[in-house]
């Protein structure tokens, strides 16, 4: 399988860990303050736990104590895309990876500058890659 958005539930089972699979591909949440990445404050790049699409950059993250990595903007256009989620009696605009459609977190207006916009995501569904001492030397 060369694409991971032709990957079948039992291949994406058999990649991902249990709660992985729960969040990513059940569009699951992961308790609050949980999380491995929320204090994360290093340099480097977030990428898709399902398929390692690039899809936060550290100099996007910040502090919302809301108990999820947070971050104001995508790495990229089209990494990321979004579609209402009617769940839990209410109306959000749930984020998901471009590239194998994993379920991510969710999306609101109330973040800081330039965009306004809190990416609130879940650890499980990212896996940091920190920046490499010879990256940051070039």
């Amino acid at each position: 399988m060369d694409q991971p958005e032709e990957r079948t539930e039992e291949e994406w089972r058999s990649v991902l860990s249990e709660e992985e699979y729960r969040v990513l591909r059940e569009r699951g949440t992961e308790p609050k303050f949980s999380g491995d990445l929320v204090d994360v404050k290093e340099s480097g790049v977030f990428r898709c736990a399902g398929c390692g699409t690039v899809l936060f950059e550290s100099e996007q993250k910040f502090g919302s104590n809301t108990g999820w990595p947070s971050f104001y903007d995508v790495a990229a256009a089209g990494q990321v895309e979004t579609e209402v989620d009617t769940s839990h009696g209410m109306e959000r605009l749930e984020v998901h990876c471009g590239t194998c459609g994993g379920h991510l977190g969710h999306i609101f207006e109330d973040g800081p500058e330039p965009t306004g916009k809190r990416y609130c995501i879940n650890s499980v569904a990212l896996d940091f890659e920190p920046k490499s001492d010879k990256e940051s030397d070039i």
